[in-house]
């Protein structure tokens, strides 16, 4: 399998649990600017959408959307408990967790990051991510992850986007809980490993 990714992006989520999963896989930098990869090749005829994550399957199939990919890959490796079996309520439960990061964290950054958006609405964006993940810190405050006891993909997607705030003027001191969950998930060895793959430990210091 091929990862393309760009550095601290949300395709670092698939990028974790590859790695918590155990599978060999290759990575591909993509430049967002020229709309290539390092080695040269075209990502538009890759991924049409220009979006990572983007996974190049052995078979040679694409498989986009962070969500997606990361519940493939849990199930890959079921023995990796990365995702609870499908069509059981945990796994919808899972589900539930990671529909909750795409549309209500993952997607209140976007306007952060644009040069376009006026500051006024900004401010705005502030508001609605914090109280976002203060639902995180209450529901941390009563379990070590997500969905309880057991490191899933959904605690790989929310510790990447966790760590966009120190990007935007936000800071994880105001949710202890979330705070101590990305201090926590920092210091697995998989996770580890994706950071320090995609050059980012140097970020985080």
């Amino acid at each position: 399998m091929k990862l393309y990714f760009s550095p601290g992006a949300c395709s670092l989520s698939p990028h974790i649990a590859l790695r918590e999963a155990g599978l060999e896989f290759e990575l591909s930098r993509v430049d967002f600017a020229t709309k290539k990869t390092r080695d040269g090749e075209d990502f538009m005829a890759v991924n049409p959408k220009g979006l990572v994550p983007t996974l190049r399957l052995d078979s040679g199939e694409i498989l986009t959307e962070g969500p997606a990919i990361v519940q493939y890959i849990a199930d890959l490796r079921p023995e990796s408990g990365l995702a609870p079996a499908a069509g059981t309520m945990a796994r919808v439960r899972l589900q539930e967790a990671l529909n909750f990061i795409s549309t209500e964290l993952h997607k209140g950054f976007s306007p952060l990051f644009s040069k376009e958006c006026p500051d006024a609405w900004k401010e705005v964006v502030k508001t609605k991510l914090a109280a976002a993940f203060a639902e995180v810190d209450r529901t941390l405050a009563k379990q070590p992850y997500l969905t309880g006891d057991t490191f899933t993909v959904a605690d790989g997607y929310l510790f990447t986007v966790a760590n966009w705030t120190k990007y935007v003027g936000l800071s994880l001191e105001t949710w202890p809980h979330v705070a101590a969950f990305v201090a926590r998930t920092a210091e697995r060895p998989a996770v580890h490993a994706a950071l320090e793959a995609e050059g980012l430990l140097r970020v985080r210091a």
